[in-house]
């Protein structure tokens, strides 16, 4: 599986370079330079933070790449096209598992490589640092929120669907409410149960009501397929938290709540808010919160009303 991943980053890399040899300095050029971006560098799952900048240095029609180098030390692989370090952190190996740097941009990890990804106006750029052995790419976080929602999937802003099993639940209300919040316009019906072009699904609901959605039951099969490190049971009574690795550290049951984001694919990304019955969807959906969710790749509620972000990571996972 390692030798799969770093021949798909290879593979972007390669078209990367091709896209920026026209491109002086990696992605400077005319033009003026995107406002309102926002820079997060983190590492190990965006639980230890390197750098935050609200208001990154930028100049010019800026790409991933170049706002990166402009307010970080960077140094690269492969004729700039692959970032090996960031501040000194360096990919590689730790502790014999393989680490690399990751960046997504509104919450979606990109499909191109970051000297050939333009920005635009309030695009939040992320960049992680953290071990893949676990899984062959994690494509959607929950940590940039509230994007996607905002400004959109790779520059293009998409209408939303908040699905639910109780169209006139309280639960189905608050997450429709959190995100009308925000400005957008927000639809709402029942479980879809297949993809939708073109449109952000947020699918509500007790896990066992809204796993016949393909890509809901995803979670299933934990990180390697769903890049979520929690893993609901079929029967959606208990909920699996994983750590980087992909082991069980624990089993959670009645009140638990579920934050997730998924993307198959070139399609949109699909948010999952969901638990193991109705106490922990509420406790999830008032979890729907920029600063409950900041940086992390997947969020789990508690009965207790505490939450977390997922993978676990123990404390000798960095220096």
């Amino acid at each position: 599986m390692m030798r799969v991943v770093l021949a798909r980053r290879l593979a972007a890399t390669a078209a990367l370079l091709g896209a920026a040899a026209g491109l002086a300095g990696c992605g400077l050029g005319a033009g003026t330079a995107p406002a309102d971006t926002r820079l997060t560098v983190t590492r190990d799952f965006g639980q230890r933070p390197v750098t935050q900048l609200d208001d990154p240095k930028s100049s010019g029609s800026e790409t991933a790449m170049r706002l990166l180098q402009r307010n970080a030390k960077v140094t690269t692989r492969y004729g700039g096209g692959f970032v090996q370090s960031i501040d000194g952190i360096s990919g590689g190996t730790q502790g014999g598992r393989p680490v690399d740097w990751f960046f997504y941009v509104n919450g979606v990890a990109s499909r191109v490589g970051a000297g050939a990804y333009d920005l635009r106006e309030g695009d939040h750029v992320w960049w992680d640092h953290h071990d893949w052995g676990a899984s062959s790419g994690v494509p959607a976080v929950v940590g940039s929120y509230p994007e996607p929602f905002v400004h959109g999937v790779e520059g293009k802003r998409l209408p939303v669907r908040v699905e639910c099993i109780e169209l006139e639940g309280e639960t189905c209300d608050t997450v429709r409410n959190r995100l009308v919040e925000l400005g957008i316009v927000v639809g709402k019906g029942g479980l879809q149960r297949s993809l939708a072009a073109e449109t952000i699904r947020v699918i509500v609901g007790p896990y066992e009501q809204i796993r016949g959605d393909q890509t809901v039951r995803r979670l299933e099969r934990g990180p390697k397929v769903s890049g979520v490190y929690a893993r609901p049971t079929s029967d959606g009574r208990s909920i699996a938290v994983l750590d980087q690795e992909g082991r069980v550290t624990d089993t959670l049951g009645s009140g638990t709540g579920l934050v997730a984001a998924m993307r198959i694919e070139d399609n949109p990304p699909v948010w999952v808010i969901t638990a193991t019955d109705a106490r922990g969807l509420q406790a999830a959906a008032s979890a729907l919160d920029e600063a409950t969710l900041a940086n992390a790749f997947a969020y789990v509620t508690g009965a207790s009303g505490s939450g977390r972000a997922v993978p676990t990571v123990s404390s000798d996972a960095a220096p």
